[in-house]
């Protein structure tokens, strides 16, 4: 299983020359941890996909990697505790605010 990202249209992610492109160490996390789970079967890349176009509809000004996040979210909702997952992001979240690359 693989996932074949859009190179144009919202679910394709942020590019520069080609190259995606991550404001914030997180992101790169995120986009990392769906395809991992994608490749290692655990979901589809299409329905996630379908998730993320849905999540950047619900607020097209929401940053495009936080609409990656919530379509993540949506996900694995009921596969793991929401409120550990809030308490992680939160976590990496504050990590990228002091520089903190490390976790």
């Amino acid at each position: 299983m693989s996932a074949t990202l859009d190179v144009d249209g919202p679910a394709a992610p942020p590019r520069s020359n080609g190259e995606l492109v991550f404001a914030a160490p997180w992101e790169s996390r995120a986009f990392g941890l769906v395809l991992t789970l994608v490749d290692a079967g655990r979901f589809g890349y299409d329905e996630f996909r379908t998730r993320l176009v849905t999540r950047i509809a619900d607020d097209e000004a929401r940053p495009y990697f936080e609409s990656w996040l919530a379509a993540l979210e949506d996900m694995l909702d009921g596969t793991v505790d929401a409120a550990s997952v809030a308490a992680r992001v939160e976590a990496l979240r504050e990590a990228d605010e002091h520089g903190d690359d490390h976790h």
